[in-house]
């Protein structure tokens, strides 16, 4: 009987291949796609925050708060994995497997960071402004309190703040950046055992676990933050300039490091260096 999932090497051989299609996609496609793969990985904050907006103003456990709020985020990740767009966290796994390989190119790979960044950043404020503000779903209390303290704690830089009436830490610099290459490390292990999984119950399951993980350990994911800070920003909490010093540029290198090195790096060497997959 044929095997429904790929072995570990045949999986990285089909991340070359992805990263090679990447490499040759048009522009267009990369802007789009970058614009939906930001939207729907807020759209998984954006549940990840409705179902959760009460815990704090109520008084629930934060362990239980936590393990919910994980448990739902994944839809982002499924949908961007199954109908398909570009992930920059992703790409941090795919274009490295390429360039390792010889079938995709430095330049290759600097188009496809900087154009799927971007445009998840678009997308996810997108949804941040429109979908979760301006329509009023998280403009309210507790939603409204639940998202700020997210918010502050992510792009404060280290600064204390009030959140439910007590003080309440935010995030340094290096805290978020050891936190980005925990996730995504998780996030493209995920993907990875998505594509080995040859079916899509196989790809949600494989998805659902390291996204789970990753979300309620409290790791911190570039395009996640893209939507749950602007939230605070919108609801004015937060600034702009707290939002990219303070967590973009750290979360950014740390998920470039967790990807790129934890996952593509490692299973290059494991797989596939030395063999015909490094043919150019």
């Amino acid at each position: 009987m044929a095997s429904s999932f790929k072995s570990p090497a045949d999986t990285a051989k089909a991340c070359v291949g992805l990263a090679a299609l990447k490499e040759k996609a048009p522009l267009s496609n990369l802007i789009l796609l970058g614009f939906l793969a930001g939207a729907y990985i807020a759209f998984g904050g954006l549940l990840a925050e409705v179902v959760t907006g009460g815990f704090a103003a109520a008084g629930g456990p934060i362990g239980l708060q936590k393990l919910i709020f994980g448990a739902v985020f994944p839809v982002g990740l499924i949908l961007v994995v199954i109908a398909g767009s570009e992930l920059f966290t992703g790409n941090c796994m795919y274009m490295p497997f390429g360039l390792l390989t010889g079938k995709s190119s430095w330049f290759g790979l600097a188009r496809n960071w900087a154009w799927s960044w971007v445009f998840n950043l678009v997308g996810a404020l997108f949804v941040a402004y429109f979908l979760a503000v301006a329509s009023g779903i998280l403009a309210v209390d507790p939603w409204a309190a639940g998202a700020l303290t997210i918010a502050k704690t992510k792009a404060l830089g280290g600064a204390s703040f009030v959140a439910a009436g007590k003080a309440t830490a935010s995030l340094t610099w290096m805290q978020v950046f050891w936190r980005a290459i925990g996730c995504n490390w998780l996030v493209c292990l995920a993907v990875y055992v998505a594509i080995a999984s040859d079916d899509i119950i196989g790809k949600i399951v494989g998805i659902w676990f390291p996204i789970f993980a990753f979300v309620a350990i409290g790791f911190e994911h570039v395009v996640a933050n893209m939507f749950f800070i602007p939230v605070g920003i919108f609801l004015g909490g937060v600034s702009w300039t707290q939002f990219f010093v303070n967590n973009m540029i750290p979360a950014t290198i740390g998920n470039i490091i967790g990807g790129a090195i934890f996952v593509a790096v490692i299973y290059w060497w494991t797989y596939l260096r030395g063999t015909k997959e490094e043919a150019k």
